[in-house]
């Protein structure tokens, strides 16, 4: 199925590219315009206004909770019934330390709050956090893709995993913007969501 888009795209690798194009020159101009400084990281606030920054020149729903139940192969996001209270339990989840800056990225994704873009823009607000709590950022240069995608698809049942390995990616160059860049490289992308329930308000 291929979403609905305002550049009246109809096939889906055409969609994905310019998806790719414009959502990575629109983090650039939100890492070099200092958007990304005015947000108070770790609130929804700041992922919805990553999110709405990176794509809402390509979709209406940009910045919005999404309005439909999904599912990645045998596990299912957070229901939209419970979604919005998921959504501000997680923003109340501490961010002092490493382990409860991840605890909280880990639950984020599973709350999988928008139809689409959830990993770039989730990943970027991540860092928001390392940086303002550790001085810190990931260098996804560093980050193996497949062992990152199987870290958190098994993260909903244990963290460590993720845990360890974004640990080992640490670095200080929080001012770098290729560090920051390659965060958003759609080659991170989980593939394969399914509608389960397509209840459209």
């Amino acid at each position: 199925m291929i979403l609905e888009n305002k550049l009246n795209i109809t096939d889906q690798a055409e969609l994905a590219r310019e998806e790719e194009r414009i959502s990575k020159t629109r983090a650039k101009e939100m890492f070099e315009e200092g958007y990304l400084d005015t947000l108070k990281p770790g609130t929804f606030e700041a992922l919805k206004k990553i999110h709405k920054f990176l794509f809402g020149e390509i979709y209406d729903f940009a910045g919005e909770i999404r309005k439909v139940n999904m599912a990645k192969g045998n596990f299912r996001f957070i229901p939209l019934a419970y979604l919005e209270e998921a959504i501000k339990n997680i923003e109340k989840m501490p961010q002092s330390t490493y382990e409860e800056i991840i605890e909280k990225y880990v639950e984020m994704n599973i709350a999988h709050p928008f139809r689409e873009g959830n990993g770039r823009s989730t990943r970027i607000w991540l860092d928001l956090i390392l940086k303002k709590e550790l001085n810190l950022v990931v260098d996804w240069n560093k980050v193996d893709k497949t062992d990152y995608l199987l870290a958190m698809e098994r993260s909903p049942i244990k963290d460590i995993e993720i845990k360890e390995l974004l640990k080992q990616s640490l670095t200080n160059k929080i001012e770098d913007r290729e560090v920051y860049m390659k965060g958003i490289d759609n080659s991170y992308l989980y593939e394969g969501y399914l509608l389960f329930k397509t209840d459209e308000l």
